[in-house]
């Protein structure tokens, strides 16, 4: 865990690793809205399971931003001053984004077994906003530090001590 490598055994690039974590976070997050509808359509899954699945996925977002800010981001503000204005902003979405889960886990947690309508707006619009903020991170981060952090020594730590977490498989 926290090895640096890609598939074929070369050291693989901080920035490339960012990518490939929003990739598994909007692959996650798209696993959980198709759960909620499921559940919404009372075509099965238990509220527990929902839960579950829901603080699972707000966790491992968690732990990526924590990660980001107390890794990767420094050593952005150090070697890349001209960069400090975007990290800033970066650290401002993750404080935004933490709001947005807590308000996720919160409607989640508050389900019904039979949801009515009222509970499937709630949910649904959680969600929607969620998607729209990360999205938003996500694009935007992809956009102006993916070539810094590929260009930091894989010295500088591994993927989990910069970024908080590792994609499944690696």
């Amino acid at each position: 865990m926290g090895d640096h490598r890609d598939a074929r055994g070369r050291l693989a690039a901080f920035g490339d690793e960012v990518v490939r974590i929003h990739e598994w976070l909007r692959d996650e997050l798209a696993r959980l809205e198709d759960d909620v509808e499921v559940h919404l359509a009372g075509r099965g899954g238990r509220p527990k399971d929902l839960k579950a699945h829901c603080l699972a996925f707000c966790s491992a977002v968690t732990d990526h931003h924590q990660g980001e800010d107390a890794g990767a981001f420094p050593l952005l503000d150090r070697d890349f001053p001209e960069l400090r204005p975007i990290v800033e902003k970066l650290k401002q979405d993750h404080v935004l984004v933490s709001g947005l889960l807590h308000n996720l886990q919160r409607v989640v947690d508050g389900i019904p077994a039979e949801p009515d309508e009222a509970d499937a707006r709630r949910i649904r619009g959680e969600l929607a906003g969620l998607n729209a903020i990360l999205e938003s991170h996500f694009s935007f981060e992809e956009r102006r530090i993916v070539d810094a952090l590929n260009s930091l020594p894989a010295g500088s730590g591994t993927t989990e001590s910069l970024l908080g977490v590792t994609t499944p498989g690696r």
